[in-house]
């Protein structure tokens, strides 16, 4: 068996995305068909349709899209107040040195 060539990673718009979510969410065609048909994978197809379901509220188990940037948002703040915490720690270490 040979190795399955990877595709080129594509990006889609959020109005495309909508669209197949909506087809999905239709009931006519499996996720698998839509992928199928669309030539996506069934996995972004899935997640697509998962995070649609977790941004309407029908589903609970994940972060919606704004908690998700949020979160992202807030960990980037975390991670510039440690810096500036840290600045700060060597500062006056510096200082206290330079005192005695």
């Amino acid at each position: 068996m040979g190795k399955k060539r990877s595709r080129p990673r594509r990006a889609f718009t959020p109005e495309f995305k909508a669209e197949i979510v909506e087809v999905c969410q239709r009931g006519d065609r499996t996720v698998a068909q839509v992928a199928r048909d669309f030539d996506l994978t069934e996995t972004a197809v899935r997640s697509w349709v998962k995070q649609a379901e977790l941004d309407a509220g029908i589903r609970s188990d994940a972060l919606t899209s704004d908690e998700r940037s949020e979160l992202a948002r807030l960990r980037s703040e975390n991670r510039r107040l440690h810096q500036d915490v840290d600045i700060l720690r060597r500062a006056t270490a510096f200082f206290a040195r330079e005192t005695r």
